[in-house]
């Protein structure tokens, strides 16, 4: 796809539609009131009508007139006071999503005062639009059907309209959202990809494939190697299956070398390949969304590569603990207590608690490869979906400090999260009879005691983003399609960079 920023008027530039966003209900004066007029009144038509009625998402097509476009396309940016990064970012995701089936090459999309709405003005609508659209055009079911009834339109050129704007500094945020949506994709395919086709094995030769196209270090640690370094939790969780473990641990930049805010930073992702809960069996009921319990590793594989786009060498870690939890003749039995990378002695009574499992030996060997700033990635609980829906991540974090530069990062890249404390009082519920700590206690505060559990296997400033709710939707919405959605990438790549030199 060729992108272009256009500094004319709307109707100036050709294309087969323009995207013409609106804030609240459309007020036809200026350039919006041109438009109506070049299109023959047809957009105040359609007020009248009703279709113009301002509801967040809400699109209409309309037809163009004297305009140099086969169609219009009106989407709704809802209320001026509640217009944030994250609602333009899915105003380009809707934009595509509504063309789907549509014939169309070129995409002109017009940024009206947008830019006035928030920080970083016209360059920041330029790449959340962008990145938007991007996203917006993908579609999980192509993964594996040749055809695909009412995709999104593959589009030659999409041109982002900004009358007089800086057309060289603009066409560098465009390319920035186009990155950065494309690494939102690949996430989403790896999760998206079934378990009989991504097995740990598979997933460490992808992540070996996207290291040697951008010049990253790669080691991808097999069982014996891991047993001999002490990964007494990886390996249990692992242990059941005929499809044995594997660490991948991908990175950027020189061994332990610190970026431009003195940071070397670790991103640590679930790569739970299939789920059904080990011994501790999960209800057959929407089992088969289990794939989807690799979301974290294919989210932290798809940051690294991005930010190696974006800035070449910058000093990241990405480390993926990729296993599958399945009952078996060797698999981890509630009781078994095993010893953890960091030495501590874990009793595991649940087996279904296996995410917190992995990502702790994870975490103490990143730390051992030198991290100072650790932040993991994980469809770790049911229980963040029931507190928080499907719309907002739960953040755990310790220094305060280093929790509000990841949230930072997450406005940056117009993502929400929801900070949730870490109550040392609940340490005690998780006592274990036989060794230092259960992976599991009592039903009763069971997400802030996931975070607690976590935070044993830490010595560095950490943050925990608890995905299950938010990593991917069960029904399509206006701005996705049903599946992964690669939600903290972009708030991974905005942390990265921010050390970029």
């Amino acid at each position: 796809m060729h992108l272009r920023i256009a500094t004319d008027q709307p109707w100036d530039v050709a294309a087969d539609v323009l995207a013409i966003p609106y804030v609240g209900d459309p007020t036809f004066d200026g350039t919006l009131g041109e438009l109506d007029r070049r299109s023959g009144g047809e957009l105040k038509d359609l007020a009248a009508f009703g279709e113009l009625s301002g509801k967040r998402y809400g699109v209409a097509l309309a037809a163009a007139g004297d305009l140099p476009h086969d169609r219009l396309v009106l989407v709704a940016a809802g209320e001026p006071a509640s217009v944030d990064r994250e609602v333009i970012h899915r105003l380009g995701a809707t934009i595509e999503r509504r063309l789907g089936g549509r014939t169309v090459g070129r995409l002109a999309v017009w940024i009206g005062d947008l830019g006035d709405r928030i920080d970083g003005g016209d360059a920041a609508v330029v790449e959340l639009l962008v990145r938007g659209i991007v996203e917006g055009h993908y579609e999980p079911k192509s993964i594996y059907l040749d055809t695909v009834e009412n995709a999104p339109p593959i589009l030659d050129e999409l041109i982002v309209v900004v009358p007089g704007g800086d057309a060289t500094g603009l066409a560098r945020a465009a390319e920035r959202g186009r990155i950065i949506g494309e690494g939102a994709n690949t996430a989403r395919t790896l999760a998206n990809r079934a378990s009989n086709d991504v097995s740990p094995e598979v997933l460490a030769d992808e992540a070996r494939a996207i290291a040697e196209r951008n010049g990253l270090w790669i080691d991808v640690i097999e069982p014996d190697r891991a047993v001999a370094l002490g990964m007494g939790m990886f390996i249990a969780v692992g242990r059941g299956s005929d499809n044995p473990p594997r660490m991948i641990v991908m990175r950027s930049g020189k061994e332990g070398e610190k970026d431009a805010l003195g940071r070397h930073l670790a991103i640590v992702g679930k790569g739970v390949c299939f789920d059904s809960g080990g011994i501790s069996i999960k209800p057959s009921d929407r089992m088969e969304e289990m794939k989807m319990d690799k979301t974290g590793a294919a989210t932290v594989i798809a940051a690294i590569e991005t930010v190696a786009r974006l800035a070449p060498g910058t000093p990241l870690l990405a480390v993926a603990p990729a296993v599958e939890n399945m009952p078996g003749p060797h698999s981890t039995r509630p009781g078994d207590v095993v010893r953890a990378l960091n030495g501590k002695m874990v009793d595991i009574t649940n087996t279904d608690a296996e995410g917190r499992l992995i990502l702790g030996d994870a975490m103490t060997y990143a730390e051992g490869l030198g991290a100072t700033h650790l932040v993991d990635v994980a469809t770790l609980t049911g229980a963040v979906s029931r507190a928080l829906g499907h719309l907002v991540t739960g953040a755990f974090g310790t220094p305060q400090a280093w929790l509000d530069d990841v949230l930072a990062a997450g406005g940056r890249a117009g993502e929400r999260y929801w900070q949730i404390p870490l109550i040392d009082d609940y340490v005690a519920d998780m006592d274990s009879w036989y060794g230092d700590l259960q992976n599991s206690g009592s039903a009763e505060g069971s997400l802030v005691k996931s975070g607690l559990f976590l935070r044993e296997f830490v010595t560095r400033p950490w943050v925990h983003l608890d995905i299950g709710g938010t990593g991917y939707f069960r029904k399509a919405l206006p701005f996705a399609a049903r599946g992964a959605n690669g939600v903290t990438h972009a708030t991974l790549v905005e942390l990265a960079l921010a050390g970029a030199r």
